[in-house]
């Protein structure tokens, strides 16, 4: 599988919050949170496009990542892969990549997860450590290595 980043444009924001009802729509609805327009609009509402990256295989987009900056750091954000590229190891191999640019910067990178996510374990691999937790979402942290 071959794969790229390429910078976001808002061109990009439509695909992305569908993208991300998709990808979001089981654990949302897990915790019984699901609510079709705001999983769209919280993206629209959020969206950075010089801070986030898309995700493409074979020249396809696949996927969106964003890492914004923050006074402590950065904040992973928006890290979203379309249903047929997970499991794969795509999220890996884009993960290590972006951490490999904050590690660079010595940066501490932050990032919440929805409670029971399975994105947790990803996480937890490459370094992440509970920082807290409330009913919805766990906070982690990953200081530089």
């Amino acid at each position: 599988m071959s794969w790229t980043l390429r910078p976001a444009t808002l061109a990009d924001l439509e695909h992305l919050a569908e993208l991300r009802a998709v990808v979001m729509r089981p654990d949302l609805e897990r915790l019984g949170r699901y609510d079709a327009q705001r999983v769209r609009q919280r993206l629209r509402d959020a969206f950075a496009p010089e801070h986030t990256q898309i995700i493409e295989v074979d020249g396809e987009p696949a996927g969106s990542v964003s890492m914004r900056p923050a006074e402590d750091g950065r904040w992973l954000e928006h890290f979203y892969l379309d249903p047929r590229h997970q499991g794969r190891g795509l999220g890996t191999a884009v993960l290590r990549s972006v951490l490999k640019d904050a590690d660079a910067d010595s940066a501490t990178v932050r990032l919440n997860v929805l409670q029971g996510s399975p994105a947790r374990k990803l996480y937890e691999r490459h370094g992440f450590v509970v920082d807290g937790e409330d009913p919805v979402d766990v906070f982690m942290v990953r200081k530089f290595l």
